[in-house]
């Protein structure tokens, strides 16, 4: 048999595997925006009460907002959408938990269920705090085991949680949480978007909207394109 040339055999390869430009080809993220814009305007729907298993809960909040009146949810939004041109720029494919800040909900019910429907390879839900004002820093919340879906990727979550926390403390300089958490690593079993996750899945708490300090950072587009650059970074080091 004649040999086969040799860039014939290159591509074959590697083929199938992501290239130096596309890092993330073939790979599944599911972003999940905290909150919605229209969610004040519909109280009778966000206040309904969904089974999270270790407890009920309203389907979802309005979130919290800077002193000045910056919403979390547009905040959310904001960073979320700065994501998904990076991360596609990386080559992965990206689904969002919802298509715009006017809306309502999803509930934290359906948000788990729309990573679980895309098989993520990982799911990050985006939020902002509204903790004391004197309060300062970032966490990240990771899953724990509860009897239910959750139970098999709680390894795979905490490894998420990590890489997250390394990439966004090294991209923004944004400090630990002063006030919940150790080395802003929070364990918890009472979130929907957590507990029924069949996908690794984590929340970050970018900072506290009620302190001054962090409030600045947040609303500033110059930083959440960092806050962005950050997280995305974290995800290609935990696919990696």
């Amino acid at each position: 048999m004649q040999a086969e040339p040799a860039s014939t055999s290159a591509r074959a390869a590697t083929a199938g595997k992501p290239s130096l430009a596309k890092p993330l080809a073939g790979k599944v993220i599911v972003l999940d925006p905290g909150h919605n814009g229209g969610n004040y305007r519909h109280p009778e729907a966000i206040n309904k009460k969904v089974n999270v298993l270790t407890q009920w809960k309203p389907c979802d909040t309005t979130g919290t907002a800077t002193n000045d009146g910056y919403s979390e949810a547009a905040f959310a939004w904001d960073v979320a959408n700065r994501m998904v041109k990076l991360l596609r720029a990386k080559g992965a494919t990206v689904k969002l938990t919802r298509d715009g800040n006017s809306g309502v909900g999803p509930c934290i019910t359906q948000r788990a269920a729309i990573g679980n429907r895309a098989h993520a390879n990982a799911a990050v839900s985006i939020h902002a705090d509204g903790a004391a004002e004197s309060a300062r820093g970032f966490h990240v919340i990771m899953p724990k085991k509860i009897g239910g879906p959750v139970d098999p990727v709680v390894g795979s979550s905490r490894k998420l949680g990590l890489a997250l926390r390394d990439a966004y403390k090294e991209g923004t300089g944004m400090p630990y949480s002063t006030y919940i958490g150790k080395n802003a690593l929070d364990y918890r079993n009472d979130l929907g978007g957590l507990n029924l996750s069949t996908v690794p899945k984590v929340f970050v708490e970018t900072g506290n909207m009620r302190n001054p300090i962090d409030a600045a950072k947040l609303k500033d587009p110059r930083f959440r394109q960092r806050i962005a650059a950050s997280l995305t970074e974290g995800l290609q080091n935990y696919l990696d």
